[in-house]
């Protein structure tokens, strides 16, 4: 990895890239500290246990709890990102028509995501600025009337449109991942806190007879956390190899191939869906505390929805491995594999073209879901089982979440690195002839 990046800043190209890339990441964490204007932030401190605001802080970068122009993220171009995908299998006939045209198609299912990040991003800002100020009790928006309320909607709405454009512009000048760098960069940029808060915990406001059992179990976490790094990094890059044949003789060409079937298919999404699906119950339960909460069935809703408990960390796992096994074939899709297998003149061995294809592919993305499913489950339970066991901050249960971000990511920029080194050789080379 260091190797790769000392061999990149050698190339001028990749160089500017690299350098755009950290000034688009530093106007984003500069954007990130300027707050709503009409709020008062002190407000949030007592949400900072909650897991829906963990999760709203985790998707926007850290900006949330600044309560930043930032704030919303690039939350709401996920979201119509996926609305988008989803509609493209067989619901809409316009998308599915759009899906098929190539890059003109791609273009129109573009424009079409922003304007439903638009809506999305307006209405959740809305809402969650209304949800907050009902959570807090030192009158987080003070001046409580419509205007105030759709001004402060408007100027997160225009925040999550500038960070997408952020992201585009990191995609198509930079070294690529736009939208996955901006959340990259937030989690990172929460280290410092994060080391702090242990240094205090574990260090500082301790007796010293206490500080060997501090030093023992600081070095056991670093091992532990060093050890799922790896185990994270090995699984992200596993992938099932199905070989490929041309039926299609072309000069220079090779006559067989193969198709690469990640283990993880679905990348983090599922963990995302799965704490969103989580924190939006809990969001409502807490603001009905007040008047429900010696209710018998407000405690069971409240240890089901909540991912801190046995019972809501079971559920936590089971939507887990239910999303990651729709948004493997979501992302595959094995009707459309197989279509396009059949235009290039390619085939399976020993499979059948078309709907045989789709069936064989569909087979092997089911048993490598089950594989990404437990792998996915376990990575997010284990933050969740160390937070119960040693009484850890509530923030460290999605810390699985962001584990699994951050060495996504990574991998990928790396990928994105050796690509553009290995199109800088190949367009020498052509120079040289």
């Amino acid at each position: 990895m260091f190797k790769l990046l000392k061999d990149s800043f050698k190339v001028r190209d990749i160089r500017s890239r690299i350098f755009f890339t950290i000034i688009i990441l530093l106007v984003f964490r500069l954007g990130a500290q300027i707050t709503v204007p009409g709020v008062n932030v002190s407000g949030l401190q007592q949400l900072s246990d909650l897991p829906f605001f963990n999760m709203l802080n985790l998707v926007s970068g850290s900006a949330m709890q600044n309560f930043s122009i930032f704030s919303m993220g690039v939350s709401p171009y996920i979201t119509a990102s996926i609305v988008i995908q989803l509609l493209q299998m067989d619901i809409v006939p316009k998308f599915v028509e759009w899906s098929k045209q190539g890059e003109v198609g791609r273009k129109k299912l573009n424009q079409a995501t922003r304007y439903l990040t638009l809506v999305l991003a307006f209405v959740q800002s809305v809402s969650i600025t209304a949800g907050f100020n009902y959570f807090a009790s030192y009158g987080f928006v003070p001046e409580q009337n419509v205007q105030t309320f759709v001004t402060i909607g408007v100027i997160l709405t225009g925040g999550t449109m500038f960070v997408t454009w952020l992201g585009e512009q990191i995609t198509d000048k930079g070294i690529g991942n736009g939208v996955s760098m901006i959340i990259f960069a937030g989690i990172i940029s929460r280290l410092p806190e994060s080391i702090q808060e242990i240094a205090e915990r574990y260090f500082i406001n301790i007796d010293q007879s206490d500080l060997w059992k501090s030093i023992i179990f600081i070095a056991v976490l670093l091992i532990a956390i060093i050890a799922i790094v790896v185990f994270v990094t090995f699984f992200q890059q596993a992938e099932r190899k199905i070989p490929i044949q041309y039926t299609k003789q072309i000069v220079g060409a090779p006559t067989s191939s193969y198709l690469p079937l990640k283990v993880n298919a679905a990348g983090v999404i599922p963990v995302i869906f799965a704490s969103s699906f989580i924190a939006t119950p809990n969001a409502i339960l807490q603001a009905l505390a007040s008047s429900y909460q010696a209710e018998d069935w407000y405690s069971v809703l409240q240890d089901l929805f909540s991912y801190n408990t046995v019972p809501g960390a079971t559920i936590y796992t089971v939507l887990i491995v239910a999303f990651t096994f729709f948004y493997a074939f979501v992302q595959v899709n094995p009707e459309k594999l197989a279509e396009n297998l059949q235009k290039q003149g390619s085939y399976i061995p020993s499979v059948r073209p078309g709907k045989g294809t789709e069936e064989y592919v569909s087979s092997i993305l089911m048993r490598l879901s089950v594989v990404g499913a437990l792998f996915l489950g376990l990575i997010a339970l284990l933050p969740i089982i160390a937070q119960m066991v040693w009484d850890l901050p509530q923030s460290i249960g999605l810390g699985g979440t962001s584990l699994l971000i951050v060495v996504g990511v990574a991998l990928e920029t790396a990928k994105q690195l050796q690509g553009l080194m290995l199109k800088r050789r190949y367009v020498g080379f052509m120079d040289e002839d």
